[in-house]
Protein backbone atom coordinates (compact mmCIF):
# COMPACT_ATOMS: atom_id res chain seq x y z
CA UNK A 1 0.00 0.00 0.00
CA UNK A 2 1.67 3.12 -0.89
CA UNK A 3 0.95 6.61 0.43
CA UNK A 4 -1.85 8.31 -1.46
CA UNK A 5 -0.98 11.63 -0.11
CA UNK A 6 2.08 13.57 -1.26
CA UNK A 7 4.48 14.17 2.03
CA UNK A 8 5.43 17.88 1.80
CA UNK A 9 9.25 19.16 3.24
CA UNK A 10 8.60 20.43 7.29
CA UNK A 11 10.40 23.02 7.92
CA UNK A 12 13.11 22.17 11.21
CA UNK A 13 11.13 24.43 13.71
CA UNK A 14 7.89 22.39 12.28
CA UNK A 15 10.17 18.92 12.51
CA UNK A 16 11.32 20.01 16.36
CA UNK A 17 7.47 20.78 16.93
CA UNK A 18 6.58 17.05 16.26
CA UNK A 19 9.38 15.92 18.33
CA UNK A 20 9.03 17.46 21.24
CA UNK A 21 6.65 14.80 22.79
CA UNK A 22 9.55 12.38 23.15
CA UNK A 23 10.95 15.33 25.61
CA UNK A 24 8.47 14.13 27.84
CA UNK A 25 8.28 10.35 27.19
CA UNK A 26 12.07 10.17 27.91
CA UNK A 27 12.27 12.53 31.02
CA UNK A 28 10.01 9.34 32.13
CA UNK A 29 12.19 6.95 30.89
CA UNK A 30 15.75 9.02 31.83
CA UNK A 31 13.50 8.85 35.83
CA UNK A 32 13.52 5.21 35.79
CA UNK A 33 17.19 4.93 34.70
CA UNK A 34 18.62 7.23 37.39
CA UNK A 35 16.08 6.23 40.10
CA UNK A 36 14.55 2.97 39.75
CA UNK A 37 17.68 1.41 41.20
CA UNK A 38 17.95 3.18 44.05
CA UNK A 39 14.19 3.31 44.71
CA UNK A 40 14.56 -0.74 44.63
CA UNK A 41 17.22 -0.50 47.30
CA UNK A 42 15.54 1.79 49.97
CA UNK A 43 12.75 -0.50 50.01
CA UNK A 44 15.27 -3.45 51.06
CA UNK A 45 15.71 -5.10 47.43
CA UNK A 46 19.22 -7.38 46.82
CA UNK A 47 21.67 -6.30 44.35
CA UNK A 48 21.54 -9.10 42.53
CA UNK A 49 17.56 -9.26 42.53
CA UNK A 50 17.72 -5.81 40.09
CA UNK A 51 17.43 -7.75 37.21
CA UNK A 52 14.17 -9.20 37.93
CA UNK A 53 12.67 -6.26 39.34
CA UNK A 54 13.40 -5.04 35.84
CA UNK A 55 11.40 -7.76 33.75
CA UNK A 56 8.47 -4.61 33.73
CA UNK A 57 10.02 -3.11 31.03
CA UNK A 58 11.00 -5.51 28.48
CA UNK A 59 8.11 -7.73 29.50
CA UNK A 60 5.15 -5.06 28.99
CA UNK A 61 7.42 -4.17 25.41
CA UNK A 62 7.09 -7.52 24.27
CA UNK A 63 3.79 -8.12 24.66
CA UNK A 64 2.41 -4.18 23.87
CA UNK A 65 4.42 -2.58 21.48
CA UNK A 66 4.19 -5.41 18.71
CA UNK A 67 0.40 -5.13 18.90
CA UNK A 68 0.13 -1.63 19.60
CA UNK A 69 2.09 -1.04 16.45
CA UNK A 70 0.04 -3.40 13.98
CA UNK A 71 -3.19 -1.50 15.40
CA UNK A 72 -1.95 2.06 15.18
CA UNK A 73 -1.55 0.80 11.24
CA UNK A 74 -4.97 -0.24 11.31
CA UNK A 75 -6.52 2.54 13.21
CA UNK A 76 -9.10 4.74 11.03
CA UNK A 77 -9.90 7.82 13.85
CA UNK A 78 -11.12 11.23 13.99
CA UNK A 79 -8.24 12.14 15.60
CA UNK A 80 -5.98 9.93 13.41
CA UNK A 81 -3.76 7.06 12.86
CA UNK A 82 -1.54 7.87 15.92
CA UNK A 83 -2.63 10.45 17.73
CA UNK A 84 -5.15 7.95 20.29
CA UNK A 85 -2.20 6.32 21.34
CA UNK A 86 0.17 8.62 22.11
CA UNK A 87 -2.70 10.29 24.54
CA UNK A 88 -3.59 7.29 25.84
CA UNK A 89 -0.20 6.57 27.11
CA UNK A 90 0.60 9.88 27.98
CA UNK A 91 -2.11 9.91 30.46
CA UNK A 92 -1.15 6.77 32.07
CA UNK A 93 2.21 7.63 31.79
CA UNK A 94 1.38 10.90 33.99
CA UNK A 95 -0.43 9.14 36.48
CA UNK A 96 2.02 6.39 37.11
CA UNK A 97 4.89 8.71 37.15
CA UNK A 98 2.91 10.77 40.52
CA UNK A 99 2.30 7.48 42.04
CA UNK A 100 5.73 5.63 41.89
CA UNK A 101 7.88 8.01 44.31
CA UNK A 102 5.10 7.54 46.85
CA UNK A 103 5.59 3.24 46.98
CA UNK A 104 5.65 1.66 50.63
CA UNK A 105 6.99 -1.64 49.48
CA UNK A 106 8.82 -3.33 46.81
CA UNK A 107 6.06 -5.29 45.45
CA UNK A 108 4.00 -1.93 45.08
CA UNK A 109 7.24 0.27 43.20
CA UNK A 110 7.79 -3.06 40.62
CA UNK A 111 3.86 -3.09 40.12
CA UNK A 112 4.03 0.60 39.15
CA UNK A 113 7.15 0.37 36.70
CA UNK A 114 5.00 -2.38 35.05
CA UNK A 115 2.10 0.01 34.71
CA UNK A 116 4.75 2.95 33.71
CA UNK A 117 6.21 0.96 31.12
CA UNK A 118 3.32 -0.35 29.77
CA UNK A 119 1.75 3.45 29.11
CA UNK A 120 5.44 4.07 27.89
CA UNK A 121 5.28 1.43 24.91
CA UNK A 122 1.96 2.51 23.87
CA UNK A 123 3.20 6.05 22.85
CA UNK A 124 6.68 4.84 21.92
CA UNK A 125 6.04 3.14 18.72
CA UNK A 126 3.54 4.48 17.07
CA UNK A 127 5.54 8.00 17.70
CA UNK A 128 8.20 6.67 15.96
CA UNK A 129 5.60 5.38 12.96
CA UNK A 130 4.36 9.30 12.63
CA UNK A 131 7.64 10.22 12.41
CA UNK A 132 8.10 8.17 9.21
CA UNK A 133 4.56 8.58 8.35
CA UNK A 134 4.48 12.25 8.78
CA UNK A 135 7.75 13.01 6.56
CA UNK A 136 9.89 12.43 3.37
CA UNK A 137 12.38 9.51 2.87
CA UNK A 138 14.45 12.61 2.88
CA UNK A 139 14.33 13.86 5.61
CA UNK A 140 14.03 10.67 7.77
CA UNK A 141 17.23 11.02 9.34
CA UNK A 142 16.74 14.11 10.39
CA UNK A 143 13.53 13.46 11.67
CA UNK A 144 15.28 10.23 13.80
CA UNK A 145 17.86 12.11 14.72
CA UNK A 146 15.88 15.36 16.37
CA UNK A 147 13.73 12.34 18.31
CA UNK A 148 17.67 11.21 19.86
CA UNK A 149 18.58 14.89 20.57
CA UNK A 150 15.15 15.59 22.15
CA UNK A 151 15.82 12.03 23.94
CA UNK A 152 19.04 13.25 25.21
CA UNK A 153 17.78 16.46 26.53
CA UNK A 154 15.07 14.84 28.45
CA UNK A 155 17.41 12.42 30.01
CA UNK A 156 19.99 15.30 30.57
CA UNK A 157 17.52 17.18 32.28
CA UNK A 158 15.38 14.01 34.22
CA UNK A 159 18.79 13.12 35.62
CA UNK A 160 20.12 16.42 36.80
CA UNK A 161 16.49 16.72 38.29
CA UNK A 162 17.53 15.95 41.55
CA UNK A 163 20.76 17.62 41.96
CA UNK A 164 18.84 20.86 40.49
CA UNK A 165 16.27 20.49 43.49
CA UNK A 166 18.99 20.57 46.08
CA UNK A 167 21.00 23.53 44.47
CA UNK A 168 17.55 25.10 44.51
CA UNK A 169 17.71 24.53 48.26
CA UNK A 170 16.27 20.90 48.88
CA UNK A 171 17.87 19.20 51.57
CA UNK A 172 19.47 15.74 49.84
CA UNK A 173 18.84 13.81 52.92
CA UNK A 174 15.63 14.92 53.74
CA UNK A 175 13.90 11.40 53.11
CA UNK A 176 10.51 10.06 53.52
CA UNK A 177 9.49 6.63 55.87
CA UNK A 178 10.53 4.17 53.98
CA UNK A 179 14.15 6.20 53.15
CA UNK A 180 12.83 7.75 49.63
CA UNK A 181 14.34 10.98 49.16
CA UNK A 182 12.23 13.82 49.10
CA UNK A 183 13.76 15.56 45.67
CA UNK A 184 12.57 12.27 44.14
CA UNK A 185 9.57 12.32 44.43
CA UNK A 186 9.18 16.30 43.42
CA UNK A 187 11.47 14.89 39.90
CA UNK A 188 8.77 12.28 39.50
CA UNK A 189 6.05 15.06 39.76
CA UNK A 190 7.45 17.10 37.42
CA UNK A 191 8.11 14.12 34.98
CA UNK A 192 4.17 13.37 35.29
CA UNK A 193 3.50 17.23 34.29
CA UNK A 194 5.82 16.93 31.27
CA UNK A 195 4.61 13.39 30.09
CA UNK A 196 0.79 14.70 29.45
CA UNK A 197 2.16 18.53 28.14
CA UNK A 198 4.50 17.96 25.88
CA UNK A 199 3.00 15.01 23.99
CA UNK A 200 -0.68 16.99 23.25
CA UNK A 201 1.95 19.86 22.63
CA UNK A 202 3.47 17.72 19.31
CA UNK A 203 -0.15 16.56 18.02
CA UNK A 204 -1.46 19.52 18.12
CA UNK A 205 1.20 21.41 16.43
CA UNK A 206 2.09 18.60 14.26
CA UNK A 207 -0.92 16.93 12.66
CA UNK A 208 -0.79 13.63 11.18
CA UNK A 209 -1.40 13.72 7.16
CA UNK A 210 -5.12 12.47 6.41
CA UNK A 211 -5.02 8.87 4.89
CA UNK A 212 -6.10 8.99 1.04
CA UNK A 213 -9.19 7.04 0.46
CA UNK A 214 -7.90 4.34 -1.18
CA UNK A 215 -6.18 4.34 2.08
CA UNK A 216 -8.87 3.94 4.10
CA UNK A 217 -10.76 1.38 2.03
CA UNK A 218 -7.35 -1.26 2.36
CA UNK A 219 -7.63 -0.87 5.88
CA UNK A 220 -10.69 -1.20 6.66
CA UNK A 221 -11.10 -4.18 4.19
CA UNK A 222 -8.65 -6.17 6.50
CA UNK A 223 -9.68 -8.31 9.57
CA UNK A 224 -10.48 -6.98 12.54
CA UNK A 225 -10.16 -8.27 16.13
CA UNK A 226 -7.15 -9.17 17.96
CA UNK A 227 -6.95 -12.78 16.42
CA UNK A 228 -5.93 -10.71 13.17
CA UNK A 229 -3.59 -8.44 14.89
CA UNK A 230 -1.51 -11.41 16.00
CA UNK A 231 -1.78 -12.80 12.75
CA UNK A 232 -0.43 -9.67 11.37
CA UNK A 233 2.26 -9.39 13.61
CA UNK A 234 3.13 -13.43 12.43
CA UNK A 235 2.98 -12.97 9.13
CA UNK A 236 5.45 -9.74 9.67
CA UNK A 237 7.84 -11.53 11.76
CA UNK A 238 8.06 -14.69 8.39
CA UNK A 239 8.05 -11.79 6.17
CA UNK A 240 10.76 -9.61 7.72
CA UNK A 241 13.50 -7.93 5.67
CA UNK A 242 16.70 -9.20 6.02
CA UNK A 243 18.60 -6.10 6.87
CA UNK A 244 16.08 -5.87 10.15
CA UNK A 245 17.04 -9.74 10.92
CA UNK A 246 20.86 -8.82 11.18
CA UNK A 247 20.37 -6.39 13.19
CA UNK A 248 18.61 -8.43 15.57
CA UNK A 249 22.41 -9.34 16.93
CA UNK A 250 23.70 -5.86 16.89
CA UNK A 251 20.83 -4.84 19.53
CA UNK A 252 21.55 -7.85 21.27
CA UNK A 253 24.89 -6.85 22.47
CA UNK A 254 23.79 -3.36 22.69
CA UNK A 255 20.74 -3.39 24.91
CA UNK A 256 22.28 -6.41 27.30
CA UNK A 257 24.93 -3.84 27.72
CA UNK A 258 23.11 -0.93 28.27
CA UNK A 259 20.70 -2.17 30.74
CA UNK A 260 23.65 -3.51 32.91
CA UNK A 261 25.09 0.04 33.21
CA UNK A 262 22.19 1.80 34.09
CA UNK A 263 21.19 -0.97 36.38
CA UNK A 264 24.42 -1.24 38.22
CA UNK A 265 26.23 2.12 37.71
CA UNK A 266 25.10 3.78 41.15
CA UNK A 267 26.66 1.32 43.08
CA UNK A 268 29.37 1.15 41.15
CA UNK A 269 30.00 5.12 41.87
CA UNK A 270 29.35 4.40 45.47
CA UNK A 271 32.10 1.46 45.57
CA UNK A 272 34.97 3.32 43.56
CA UNK A 273 34.37 6.83 44.77
CA UNK A 274 32.35 6.86 48.33
CA UNK A 275 33.80 3.33 50.02
CA UNK A 276 30.31 1.90 50.65
CA UNK A 277 27.85 -0.82 50.03
CA UNK A 278 25.12 0.35 52.40
CA UNK A 279 22.40 1.99 50.79
CA UNK A 280 21.15 4.02 53.61
CA UNK A 281 24.66 5.75 54.09
CA UNK A 282 24.79 9.31 52.80
CA UNK A 283 28.08 8.09 50.53
CA UNK A 284 25.23 6.35 48.54
CA UNK A 285 22.83 8.81 48.20
CA UNK A 286 26.25 11.19 47.22
CA UNK A 287 26.53 8.00 44.60
CA UNK A 288 22.79 8.39 43.37
CA UNK A 289 23.00 12.25 42.92
CA UNK A 290 26.91 11.89 41.58
CA UNK A 291 24.83 9.31 39.01
CA UNK A 292 22.78 11.76 38.39
CA UNK A 293 25.18 14.71 37.26
CA UNK A 294 27.28 12.46 35.23
CA UNK A 295 24.31 10.52 33.32
CA UNK A 296 22.91 14.43 32.89
CA UNK A 297 25.98 15.36 31.33
CA UNK A 298 26.23 12.43 28.73
CA UNK A 299 22.46 12.64 28.12
CA UNK A 300 23.68 16.34 27.22
CA UNK A 301 25.97 15.09 25.09
CA UNK A 302 23.83 13.26 23.15
CA UNK A 303 21.29 16.19 23.04
CA UNK A 304 23.73 17.98 21.01
CA UNK A 305 25.56 14.75 19.34
CA UNK A 306 21.74 13.84 18.27
CA UNK A 307 22.34 16.97 16.15
CA UNK A 308 25.49 16.84 15.24
CA UNK A 309 25.49 13.16 13.91
CA UNK A 310 22.95 14.33 11.16
CA UNK A 311 25.67 15.15 8.32
CA UNK A 312 27.77 12.48 9.38
CA UNK A 313 25.34 9.79 8.90
CA UNK A 314 24.65 11.41 5.57
CA UNK A 315 27.96 11.19 4.27
CA UNK A 316 29.26 8.03 5.77
CA UNK A 317 25.95 6.16 6.30
CA UNK A 318 24.08 5.61 9.86
CA UNK A 319 25.75 1.99 9.68
CA UNK A 320 29.31 3.19 9.75
CA UNK A 321 28.67 5.87 12.21
CA UNK A 322 26.42 3.28 14.65
CA UNK A 323 29.21 1.68 14.74
CA UNK A 324 31.98 4.24 15.56
CA UNK A 325 29.66 5.41 18.36
CA UNK A 326 29.21 2.39 19.98
CA UNK A 327 33.02 1.52 20.36
CA UNK A 328 33.36 5.44 21.81
CA UNK A 329 30.75 4.21 24.01
CA UNK A 330 31.78 0.90 25.02
CA UNK A 331 35.76 2.06 25.61
CA UNK A 332 34.42 4.93 28.01
CA UNK A 333 32.61 2.03 30.27
CA UNK A 334 35.72 0.43 30.32
CA UNK A 335 37.17 2.65 31.44
CA UNK A 336 34.61 4.04 34.31
CA UNK A 337 35.44 1.36 37.39
CA UNK A 338 39.01 2.41 37.38
CA UNK A 339 38.68 6.35 37.60
CA UNK A 340 39.01 7.53 41.18
CA UNK A 341 38.86 11.41 40.84
CA UNK A 342 34.81 12.54 40.27
CA UNK A 343 35.79 15.06 37.53
CA UNK A 344 37.47 12.37 35.55
CA UNK A 345 34.34 10.81 35.16
CA UNK A 346 32.96 13.23 32.85
CA UNK A 347 35.82 12.35 30.18
CA UNK A 348 34.62 8.38 29.59
CA UNK A 349 31.15 10.49 29.35
CA UNK A 350 31.40 11.91 26.42
CA UNK A 351 31.59 8.60 24.38
CA UNK A 352 28.94 7.36 26.31
CA UNK A 353 26.63 10.56 25.39
CA UNK A 354 27.55 9.87 21.78
CA UNK A 355 26.33 6.16 21.73
CA UNK A 356 23.49 6.95 23.41
CA UNK A 357 22.63 9.62 20.96
CA UNK A 358 23.29 6.86 17.90
CA UNK A 359 20.98 4.01 19.68
CA UNK A 360 18.36 6.11 19.69
CA UNK A 361 18.73 7.47 15.88
CA UNK A 362 20.76 5.50 13.88
CA UNK A 363 19.39 2.08 14.05
CA UNK A 364 15.92 3.57 13.17
CA UNK A 365 17.21 5.52 10.47
CA UNK A 366 18.77 1.85 8.95
CA UNK A 367 15.43 0.10 9.81
CA UNK A 368 13.53 2.71 7.86
CA UNK A 369 15.09 1.85 5.22
CA UNK A 370 14.34 -2.04 5.66
CA UNK A 371 10.84 -2.00 5.79
CA UNK A 372 7.58 -1.00 4.14
CA UNK A 373 6.12 1.80 4.65
CA UNK A 374 2.73 0.33 4.47
CA UNK A 375 3.94 -2.15 7.64
CA UNK A 376 5.31 0.91 9.56
CA UNK A 377 3.72 0.26 12.76
CA UNK A 378 4.34 -3.42 13.25
CA UNK A 379 7.33 -3.53 11.95
CA UNK A 380 8.63 -0.89 14.59
CA UNK A 381 6.64 -2.65 17.10
CA UNK A 382 8.79 -5.79 16.25
CA UNK A 383 11.68 -3.83 15.83
CA UNK A 384 11.11 -3.21 19.85
CA UNK A 385 11.14 -6.81 20.35
CA UNK A 386 14.57 -6.42 19.59
CA UNK A 387 15.14 -4.08 22.30
CA UNK A 388 12.86 -6.70 24.88
CA UNK A 389 14.31 -9.54 24.18
CA UNK A 390 17.73 -8.95 25.15
CA UNK A 391 16.36 -7.26 27.95
CA UNK A 392 14.19 -10.30 29.21
CA UNK A 393 17.70 -12.41 28.37
CA UNK A 394 19.53 -10.12 30.83
CA UNK A 395 16.94 -10.57 33.52
CA UNK A 396 17.10 -13.90 33.57
CA UNK A 397 20.69 -14.77 33.29
CA UNK A 398 22.82 -11.27 34.91
CA UNK A 399 21.88 -12.67 38.37
CA UNK A 400 23.51 -16.05 37.99
CA UNK A 401 26.56 -14.30 36.11
CA UNK A 402 26.75 -11.32 39.37
CA UNK A 403 27.34 -13.80 42.11
CA UNK A 404 29.12 -16.23 40.24
CA UNK A 405 31.27 -14.93 37.34
CA UNK A 406 31.53 -11.14 38.86
CA UNK A 407 32.38 -11.33 42.09
CA UNK A 408 29.32 -9.68 43.55
CA UNK A 409 31.22 -6.06 42.09
CA UNK A 410 29.07 -3.75 40.60
CA UNK A 411 32.15 -2.40 39.04
CA UNK A 412 32.69 -5.74 36.76
CA UNK A 413 29.13 -5.27 35.41
CA UNK A 414 30.06 -1.90 33.99
CA UNK A 415 33.20 -3.65 32.58
CA UNK A 416 31.11 -6.26 30.72
CA UNK A 417 28.37 -3.85 29.67
CA UNK A 418 31.62 -1.34 27.70
CA UNK A 419 32.69 -5.17 25.95
CA UNK A 420 29.55 -5.80 24.74
CA UNK A 421 28.64 -2.51 23.46
CA UNK A 422 31.93 -3.22 21.54
CA UNK A 423 30.44 -6.77 20.33
CA UNK A 424 27.50 -4.51 19.14
CA UNK A 425 29.72 -2.36 17.20
CA UNK A 426 31.46 -5.14 15.10
CA UNK A 427 27.83 -6.82 14.39
CA UNK A 428 26.56 -3.38 13.00
CA UNK A 429 29.25 -3.46 10.72
CA UNK A 430 27.71 -6.95 9.33
CA UNK A 431 24.42 -5.25 8.54
CA UNK A 432 23.61 -5.16 4.49
CA UNK A 433 20.75 -1.72 4.38
CA UNK A 434 19.14 -1.62 1.27
CA UNK A 435 19.16 2.15 -0.19
CA UNK A 436 15.55 2.34 -0.24
CA UNK A 437 12.70 1.23 1.27
CA UNK A 438 11.06 -1.57 -0.70
CA UNK A 439 8.37 -0.64 -2.97
CA UNK A 440 9.61 3.04 -2.73
CA UNK A 441 12.24 2.81 -5.84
Amino acid sequence: MTTGIAKPILSLSQIIQMNVGFLGLQFSFGLQQSNMSPIYSYLGADEAALPLLYLAGPMTGLLVQPIVGAMSDRTVSRWGRRTPYFLIGAILCSLSLLAMPYSSALWMAASLLWILDAANNITMEPYRAYVSDRLDTSQQPLGFLTQSAFAGLAQALSYLAPSILVFMGMNKDAVDGNAIPLITKVAFMIGAVLSLTTIVFSVMRVKELPLAAEQIAQMKAKAKGMGATLKEIWDAIVEMPTAMRQLALMKLFQWYGMVCYWQYITYSLARTLFDTADVTSTGYRDAVLLNGQIGGFYNAVAFVGGLALVPFARRYGSKVMHAVCLTLAGLGMLALPGIHDKWLLFVPMIGIGVGWASIMGNPYVMLANSIPPARTGVYMGIFNMFIVIPMLIQSATLGWIYDHLLNRDPRNVIMLAGALLICAAVATLFVKVPKHAPGTE
